[in-house]
């Protein structure tokens, strides 16, 4: 009895689309290369609802005549490949000829085509496979490709979307990968009618496409790598250890172009960057392996995310090189921080106040006696807790910002020269949890609004899922929320910007484990976890901008930590030749 047969061509297609189109993103991903395999110098993407009830794809490119535009939409059809030798060097993003004949086999599709100068388009609609009609269409020169009702007719597919702000940010990745790639290239995205994001060409000069996708407040921190060998070139930017991220999507790689995922090349990066990344921390950058296309086999998944270099250990030797180098000469490492001299004469009276704090019994730092009836010597002016014996309770205006910053003990206190020649030492974790404390009160604006968060399932005690259960309406007041994720675990859905960097187990600890379940409790718990976290990361930028940041914070909004300034004394106590009374 016969019991093999030859698979149908619908079923072929419902096959091949799912290795090729996961969800939205990855139609955006195919369309916008076909466009740059086309020429497109220009590309307009319009979504509805995150990308699954339409997406349409707008290109400036070279076109297709009515003979080849019937073509394109069949399996295994494409201009981009001829020979088996071709196979060995490509040089281009597709080369399948799978794409638009899975996106078709699971949507409703509608191409309309134009080459430059011909008197008519052509226009072909196709249904879950099955071409509807073909015609003409206006004569405009390039590809116009919409997509509608993404997986409408495979609900088994559709189920495993998430929700429509999820898949519209996928959508978004997407886009910012190719236009990362080619600053040449205009790249506008529209979603509903609102602009999300309008990139003009730049020339060689990714900074505003690096600003699209890693944020403006990296710049600060990005180093420029370079490294150039006989076969392979690497550069583009990598961000200093002091900004890192708790995931992998701050880093963008690319070889030739397009952007991969390969484990072997952010190992490289890992290796350049230590000792100085955080354990557990995750580099930020956008970096470009550039080499022969004879050297990379780029056929070996089915949505081309992973590569096999022909000379791994030459590439990967060269990527760690290249970002050792950016940052083992960056001027943060080698002290030239405009702004964090330190002069010989403070230098002296820290030295001397860390022997005074080694030598004090019983404290870990050493206090000064009272001045006699609180009197304040003339030669100098008050220094913060002279002029106001409840130091923690009201700062002056602006006592944190004319702060000086001399050091660090041990990343717990920060030694400072403070107003009127006073020495002032700050407790860090207290001054973050303040700080963040501030952020989490605050009403939220546009810029410090809710972030997807959206990271690995947490597991959840027997013990803690009540006492998660009753601090659930607290949370949703801070702006937080969570999803069940199978038993016994959690998934965080929604949290503050001013925690986006909490790791799920951290933000999860801090909750259970605060006294109870009113939001002010919440909010100083969650406060005092970040400040941990935020101490361990803490650089000489970040230390500047947090003392801005505590001459706007409020001291009167109770604090788990509230003693901030730990030791304010006049700096000659401590200088060279004092004695101690």
């Amino acid at each position: 009895m016969q019991t093999i047969t030859l698979l149908s061509d619908e079923l072929v297609d419902q096959i091949a689309a799912g290795e090729v189109v996961e969800r939205p993103a990855s139609v955006v991903k195919e369309l916008g290369e076909n466009a740059l395999d086309a020429g497109a110098r220009s590309l307009l993407i319009r979504l509805e609802g995150g990308g699954t009830e339409r997406i349409e794809v707008v290109d400036d490119g070279r076109g297709m005549s009515a003979e080849d535009a019937p073509l394109a939409l069949r399996r295994h059809a494409t201009s981009k490949l001829s020979t088996l030798s071709g196979l060995q060097r490509i040089a281009t993003f597709g080369f399948r000829g799978e794409a638009l004949a899975a996106v078709a086999s699971v949507s409703r599709l509608t191409l309309r085509t134009a080459e430059a100068g011909a008197s008519a388009g052509t226009e072909i609609r196709i249904e879950a496979g099955v071409v509807v009609s073909t015609g003409a269409a206006p004569a405009r020169a390039g590809t116009q490709v919409v997509v509608e009702d993404l997986f409408y007719g495979v609900p088994a597919r559709r189920k495993f979307l998430r929700r429509k702000e999820t898949e519209l940010r996928h959508c978004e990745q997407a886009l910012l990968r190719l236009a990362l790639a080619h600053p040449a290239v205009a790249f506008r995205l529209e979603h509903a009618g609102r602009v999300l994001l309008s990139l003009p060409p730049s020339g060689e000069d990714v900074a505003e496409r690096i600003s699209a996708a890693l944020g403006a407040e990296v710049h600060p921190h990005l180093l420029p790598v370079e490294e150039r060998r006989l076969d392979v070139r690497v550069h583009g930017v990598i961000a200093s250890p002091e900004y890192s991220q708790s995931t992998a999507r701050g880093l963008y790689t690319f070889v030739n172009g397009r952007y991969v995922r390969d484990r072997a090349v952010h190992a490289a990066i890992h290796r350049g960057l230590q000792p100085l990344l955080p354990p557990g921390r995750q580099p930020v950058g956008v970096l470009f392996i550039d080499l022969e296309p004879g050297a990379v086999d780029v056929n070996v998944h089915p949505q081309k995310l992973e590569v096999r270099f022909s000379d791994t250990a030459g590439v990967t030797e060269a990527v760690h090189t290249a970002v050792a180098r950016a940052v083992r000469g960056a001027d943060w490492l080698q002290g030239n921080t405009p702004g964090l001299a330190v002069t010989p004469d403070y230098a002296q009276a820290v030295e001397r106040f860390l022997r005074l704090a080694q030598q004090a019994e019983g404290a870990a730092m050493p206090f000064p006696p009272a001045l006699p009836g609180g009197d304040v010597p003339a030669a100098r002016a008050p220094a913060f807790g002279e002029s106001r014996p409840g130091r923690n309770e009201a700062p002056a205006p602006g006592f944190f910002g004319r702060l000086r910053v001399l050091g660090s003990l041990d990343r717990q206190a920060l030694v400072c020269e403070g107003p009127g020649g006073s020495l002032v030492v700050l407790d860090l974790h207290a001054a973050y949890e303040r700080v963040c404390l501030e952020r989490l009160a605050r009403r939220p604006t546009p810029e410090d609004g809710q972030a997807e968060f959206l990271g690995p399932p947490v597991a959840v005690g027997a013990a803690d899922a009540p006492r998660l259960q009753e601090r659930a309406e607290g949370l949703a007041a801070l702006g937080l929320a969570y999803e069940s994720f199978g038993t016994g675990a959690i998934r965080w859905r929604r949290v503050p910007a001013a925690l986006a960097g909490l790791a799920g187990e951290a933000l999860l600890r801090a909750v259970v484990q605060a006294p109870d379940g009113q939001p002010e409790t919440l909010r100083a718990a969650l406060a005092c976890a970040t400040a941990s976290l935020s101490v361990a990361e803490s650089s000489e930028r970040g230390v500047l901008r947090l003392l801005r940041e505590l001459d706007d914070s409020d001291f009167s909004r109770p604090c788990r930590h509230a003693a901030l300034v730990t030791l304010e004394l006049p700096l000659l106590e401590v200088a060279p030749g004092a004695s101690r009374p």
